[in-house]
């Protein structure tokens, strides 16, 4: 198992420096989420193959890996031309990883609820010129259901992924995004089986409790979804009963501690969740 941390919150360390202050925070392993000077969200590539191989030397001298690359582009978005401009993106973030040494992917599905049937077409347009070039580097996919994408429920993404029907496509679990996604951890997980290979671990509140009024949005009825990636403990995911349903599916994949609320206090909050995974996964033993 892989306990990663997505250095987002320290994300102006520069890029050479990012591995040592990921080991100095306790952590053997980065998920590197967008940041402008390597991928940013939704743009081309911003780093050099010069730059890559000084990354992979910085990684190597922290003992430090990446567990992942997360890039986020919107490869089934109902717009053609954007969906084109993302596939290029995608084949050079391939690129990089595959010369990072680096064999797991994370994305999600990015299209629009709104437009639910047409982002799913755009996704296997995208799909079926990206697939070879990940098997082609041995690179693995995992997907994610994701708040305001066509795909939010956890099962519906999981069945769509069985539909890919592809050994290098997989599913990930995020914790902060439990009550929009099923609200239902356990099954959820229970359902994804083998397919379940990450796993993003951060707190969040129940936006639905008290009939749908712990947060009041305005104007009524807007169509904006609302979560926090708040240190385990703040918000109102089970993780106990998230832990538990891991241990008995088998979990062996990769955890990654992805709170995004802190950045005034980024190294403390980096510790203590790493302390608490630690906590938990003790239990299994």
């Amino acid at each position: 198992m892989k306990i990663a941390l997505d250095p987002y919150m320290i994300r102006n360390t520069p890029l050479l420096e990012l591995p040592a202050a990921v080991a100095d925070l306790g952590y053997e392993w980065i998920e590197l989420s967008p940041r402008e000077d390597f991928i940013p969200f939704f743009r081309h590539p911003r780093v050099d193959d010069t730059t890559v191989r000084k990354f992979r030397k910085a990684l190597d001298s922290a003992g430090v890996g990446v567990s992942s690359l997360l890039p986020l582009f919107r490869w089934s978005g109902p717009d053609e031309d954007t969906r084109q401009a993302a596939v290029r993106y995608w084949k050079r973030s391939i690129q990089i990883a595959a010369d990072l040494g680096v064999d797991s992917m994370i994305s999600e599905f990015n299209g629009r609820p709104e437009d639910a049937d047409r982002s799913e077409a755009q996704f296997w347009k995208s799909l079926d010129e990206l697939l070879p070039v990940f098997e082609r580097e041995g690179i693995k996919l995992t997907l994610e259901p994701h708040p305001d994408d066509f795909v939010e429920n956890g099962y519906d993404a999981i069945n769509l992924i069985r539909g890919i029907n592809h050994p290098n496509v997989t599913f990930l679990y995020c914790a902060p995004h439990t009550f929009h996604i099923g609200h239902d951890a356990p099954g959820i997980i229970k359902h994804a089986g083998d397919l379940l290979t990450h796993v993003h671990l951060a707190d969040a509140y129940d936006h639905t409790a008290s009939s749908g009024n712990r947060y009041i949005l305005n104007p009524p009825g807007t169509p904006a979804r609302i979560h926090q990636h708040l240190n385990m403990g703040e918000g109102e995911v089970d993780f106990g009963e998230l832990f538990r349903e891991l241990h008995a599916n088998g979990f062996d994949g990769t955890l990654t501690a992805c709170v995004f609320a802190w950045e005034e206090k980024a190294e403390e909050s980096s510790r203590f969740m790493r302390e608490r995974i630690d906590a938990h996964l003790s239990t299994w033993k």
